[in-house]
């Protein structure tokens, strides 16, 4: 079912960010950005309708049933700032935040997505998800969500301490960012993914993040697909009007 924000008023906006990679390479170090990333919160936070936040807000994440990692109060607060002023927050799992249950949705009422899923923001038709796993190839991660997304293997999981788990899960955040390969053009699966959409479903625009690369696509005759970026080192988010997407960077 596609979601609706036709009749967006004329001076509202939905803004979509994505890779924050809050706690890396600490949970210390990642402040100085925490911090970045609330600044641009408050200064979009006045005609913002919906914010989209595409996955991988955190370089890793597990919800037990009583413990979620510690640190974050800075964006926790932003969060629940935002939500008190009226603005929908919608969120969606990244590959390092797979393991995002509830928990948000209990704290803010905030809508969590684990697939890719169609908006329809004015006059625009828009596909937005994280991108992990989409297209071909990349087997052995496709492999290892599936093992990651499995109920039993997360009840398992519940079991180890979390002062284990969430060392164990934090060191294999390591080696699973899933970004570091070099760009290939058509070749690339996230943009692979767009044109065989495009084939039976069209979309005026795809948005995704995952590749901490600043892209502008042409997918097909008539539509685009842009990546998020990352926050690591650049700030880019994307705007939305009735009228307009713009691929932007936050600029203090």
């Amino acid at each position: 079912m596609i979601t609706t924000y036709e009749n967006l008023p004329a001076d509202k906006r939905i803004y979509i960010a994505s890779d924050f990679h809050l706690g890396h390479p600490s949970v210390k170090e990642s402040q100085i950005r925490e911090e970045k990333i609330g600044r641009w919160l408050d200064s979009i936070k006045h005609n913002a309708q919906v914010i989209i936040l595409a996955g991988d807000l955190f370089d890793f994440w597990f919800e037990y049933k009583q413990v979620v990692p510690k640190g974050f109060l800075r964006f926790y607060a932003k969060l629940i700032e935002l939500k008190s002023l009226g603005i929908d927050l919608i969120f969606f799992t990244g590959n390092h935040d797979i393991w995002m249950f509830d928990y948000f949705e209990q704290e803010l009422d905030a809508t969590i997505h684990r697939e890719p899923k169609s908006f329809l923001i004015g006059k625009h038709k828009i596909q937005i998800g994280h991108g992990d796993g989409l297209g071909p190839g990349d087997h052995k991660f496709k492999f290892f969500k599936s093992i990651f997304t499995n109920k039993l293997a997360q009840w398992g999981f519940r079991w180890i301490h979390p002062d284990l788990g969430i060392k164990l899960a934090t060191a294999w955040s390591g080696h699973s960012k899933g970004h570091d390969d070099p760009f290939l053009g058509e070749k690339e699966p996230i943009f692979i993914h767009c044109m065989d959409v495009e084939e039976s479903n069209h979309h005026d625009y795809y948005i995704f993040g995952h590749r901490h690369m600043i892209l502008d696509m042409s997918v097909g005759t008539d539509a685009r697909y842009y990546n998020t970026g990352e926050w690591i080192e650049n700030s880019q988010f994307i705007e939305i009007s009735n009228t307009e997407v713009k691929s932007l960077k936050y600029e203090e």
